[in-house]
């Protein structure tokens, strides 16, 4: 056999036992007469000895090694003296007695450790190398460990699992398609699918019941640390089902994947929130309720005593931070810098400290003590809290400026502890969203999604008010999935795809399948979708999703480690009937 045993697999009860190891050359160390050498592989780490008194020819070979260099080595099991309790194979070594060198190696760009001193961009020029470190390695073993579970999970609830097309029809209502052009059908485009939405809905029209599929999903959309070019969604369906079904079934699918892979039985039922609510209490359609800082609406209070900044807006808010008062100028200076940033777009930051003497605000001159104390009692503020303040002539926009300086105190106060979960559902959302440019709604999920069955009489009369029978599954402030009921009656589909601006022969053009398979007998469905990179990231523990991708794009949507995307020659645009326009 090329190997015997791996590098993570040898203990103490193989003392004696003659072993061959094959890896690469992690560490070499050089004492004395003794060379001693740390081979890695995929499993673990063992620690391999040369001694110059028993075979100094072999020692001699192994000084010449180097980091990265890729070995074979026969040797004997033996106690170590200077035991390692933090690595498994901690209480053995390797005494080796012959040495291959199958393939030497480049000084690597960086380091193969946990804390590497390579940046960003070097990591992923040379993701292989990147990948040998045992913190990458580890997020992609609990990858696999979780697409395992969530398999061994709807198989025992009866789903199937069923391939969708990657070549399908472009349908741009929502995130840019990327289209890849059809050299058979000159001049005609297929799309890379956003999601399998329409074909899922046509397996339940199909009779397949419950439906699932570990999928590809392809966005050209700007990109952050929570979104790549292309991603993987567990995608689920159901027939048969309304809303409490799939939120039950689904719950309980986290529950399994925190108790396998996280070892945390979760007892209670996960949190519901509607979307008013969420944005009332929180500023975010996702929010974090590990800690608390809930939003309290200050119009009663603030407006209407001067101060034109507030008797001038839509809308006054606050949030109270326990023990912050003593913060200084400094600090105070950069949340209003903070929230004056673009992103943010707030006009500035008002403040009151508690202490024992009251309450002292950065707009003192406007306010009464009793005015103040008011205040103070809108938050049941103690002794040493501290209050920050937004207004604005937007009520949800300036919730979520509100709701993003909650967050960056609770990073700052380091109050999101990522071992500690809490799960809810935020349900209830908007049907539809207006947009002030175009003058028309947009579905805020998209058209397939249905209306709560007693708002449908809204469509006519207020539209705005129409909630969507929707549900997203927000797991310390991210949503992880995300679905809906969908339209199962034709009817219902034609007539919001016209509210949505869609003329007859447009809605036939794109989505004429789906329309036409539901006159013959739609069962009613619904589902949802999980992000499997942000479930991954979470479980991991690290912020940004491309740690938990084999192979990642950087913030350009490019592979720098292959070069994509690339140009292609003359003789391909040809075949395509394709031409560059510079």
């Amino acid at each position: 056999m090329f190997r015997t045993h791996t590098c993570g697999e040898l203990r103490i009860a193989d003392l004696k036992r003659t072993v061959t190891l094959a890896g690469w050359v992690q560490r070499i160390r050089r004492m004395g007469g003794m060379t001693f050498i740390d081979l890695r592989d995929r499993y673990g780490l063992t620690q391999l000895v040369f001694n110059q008194e028993i075979d100094a020819v072999l020692c001699e070979e192994a000084n010449h090694l180097g980091r990265e260099y890729v070995i074979r080595t026969i040797g004997t099991v033996a106690e170590r003296s200077n035991k390692n309790p933090h690595l498994p194979t901690g209480d053995i070594e390797i005494i080796v007695s012959e040495l291959t060198v199958l393939n030497v190696s480049a000084t690597p760009p960086f380091t193969i450790e946990d804390d590497t001193d390579g940046g960003d961009d070097i990591r992923m020029q040379y993701r292989y190398i990147d990948l040998r470190r045992n913190a990458v390695r580890a997020n992609l073993e609990l990858r696999h460990k979780m697409t395992i579970e969530v398999r061994r999970y709807l198989d025992g609830q009866g789903f199937l699992e069923v391939e969708t097309p990657v070549l399908i029809k472009s349908t741009p209502e929502g995130a840019r398609d990327f289209v890849v052009p059809s050299r058979m059908n000159p001049g005609q485009f297929y799309a890379l699918p956003q999601s399998p939405q329409t074909f899922k809905q046509l397996l339940m029209v199909a009779g397949f019941d419950r439906y699932f599929q570990i999928v590809k999903c392809f966005r050209d959309e700007d990109l952050r640390a929570d979104r790549q070019p292309e991603f993987t969604q567990i995608d689920c369906e159901m027939s048969f089902v309304e809303q409490e079904d799939v939120l039950q079934l689904f719950e309980g699918m986290s529950k399994h994947l925190f108790r396998t892979l996280k070892g945390i039985d979760m007892q209670e039922p996960f949190v519901r929130m509607t979307w008013h609510d969420a944005m009332k209490r929180y500023g975010s359609d996702k929010p974090d309720i590990r800690f608390d800082m809930q939003l309290v609406e200050l119009m009663d209070v603030l407006k209407g005593h001067g101060f034109s900044l507030f008797d001038e807006a839509a809308y006054i808010g606050g949030i109270c931070v326990k023990g912050a008062a003593a913060f200084t100028r400094k600090q105070l200076d950069e949340l209003t810098d903070f929230v004056k940033r673009p992103q943010i777009g707030a006009k500035g930051l008002v403040y009151a400290r508690i202490d024992d003497d009251g309450v002292k605000s950065s707009v003192d001159k406007f306010y009464t003590q009793e005015t103040l104390g008011l205040l103070k009692a809108a938050f049941r503020a103690q002794t040493g809290d501290l209050i920050l303040i937004l207004c604005g002539d937007n009520v949800n926009r300036t919730r979520k400026q509100l709701g993003e300086l909650r967050l960056e105190l609770a990073n700052r106060l380091r109050l999101r502890d990522k071992e500690h979960f809490a799960c809810l559902w935020v349900v209830d959302f908007p049907l539809f969203e207006w947009d002030s440019d175009t003058q028309r709604f947009y579905a805020i999920h998209h058209p397939f999604t249905s209306p709560k069955p007693e708002d449908i009489a809204l469509l006519d009369t207020d539209p705005a008010q129409v909630r969507a029978n929707a549900y997203d599954m927000v797991i310390n402030g991210v949503e992880v999935g995300g679905g809906s009921i969908r339209i199962h009656d034709s009817a219902l589909q034609r007539r919001i795809f016209q509210f949505l601006g869609f003329s007859e022969e447009k809605a036939e053009e794109q989505f004429g399948f789906l329309i036409n398979a539901f006159r013959f007998g739609a069962p009613p469905h619904g589902g949802l979708a999980y992000g499997l990179d942000r479930l991954v990231s979470l479980f991991a523990g690290v912020d940004s999703i491309r740690d938990c991708i084999a192979f990642p794009k950087n913030n350009m949507g490019r592979d720098v480690m292959i070069d994509a995307p690339s140009r292609i020659d003359d003789v391909q645009l040809d075949e395509l009937s394709l031409t560059i326009s510079e």
